[in-house]
């Protein structure tokens, strides 16, 4: 009996020394620095406390005053974030999230090949039905207030000029752009 006791000890430190030596080698094979500059973190924000609906996030400033002033090259640089997924390029693969060339005025939750959420479909029914540079504006603040139970994992832009930088180079993104909205325009707002 002890030599099979031996014999089964023996094979099971042997198996965790080859285990070992292999863990070790891998290491050192395939060990990789961390990058000198973290890449664009794409953080989903928190679901609300239990029992407590989210309100659909509001905007302060009427999106047409801010285009006045944004820049689409800076939203080029903003839009980076958005690249993990989504492309905006002509005729561009849908990612994880739908190709967004030609989305300002855009029938919502339409792109062809893409798969959209049950939200966002329900969505395009109860708004204006079409990316308008508001609704661009409202859903790129905090996506997941404006669209409850969207797939869009996205935290959203706080700040104002960069979700205008971002909706200014978006509206680059097609072969007739749409017109710009009018700054001095009174809004529902004024």
């Amino acid at each position: 009996m002890n030599s099979y006791v031996n014999t089964a000890v023996g094979a099971l430190l042997g198996t965790i020394f080859v285990l070992m030596s292999v863990s070790i080698a891998s290491e050192g094979i395939f060990h990789s620095e961390a990058p000198e500059k973290e890449g664009f973190a794409i953080v989903a924000e928190e679901a609300p406390a239990a029992g407590g609906e989210s309100a659909p996030a509001a905007v302060a400033v009427p999106i047409a005053q801010l285009l006045a002033s944004a820049d689409a090259k800076a939203g080029e640089t903003v839009f980076k974030k958005c690249q993990a997924c989504h492309d905006g390029t002509k005729g561009g693969p849908n990612k994880v999230g739908p190709n967004l060339f030609g989305v300002v005025n855009r029938p919502i939750a339409s792109h062809e090949g893409f798969a959209y959420s049950s939200a966002m479909k329900d969505f395009s029914k109860g708004s204006s039905e079409h990316w308008t540079f508001e609704n661009l504006n409202k859903f790129l603040l905090a996506p997941k207030k404006d669209v409850p139970g969207t797939a869009m994992g996205f935290a959203g832009l706080p700040k104002d000029q960069d979700r205008a930088n971002v909706i200014l180079y978006l509206h680059t993104l097609a072969d007739s752009p749409a017109p710009l909205p009018d700054p001095n325009a009174p809004t529902a707002t004024q």
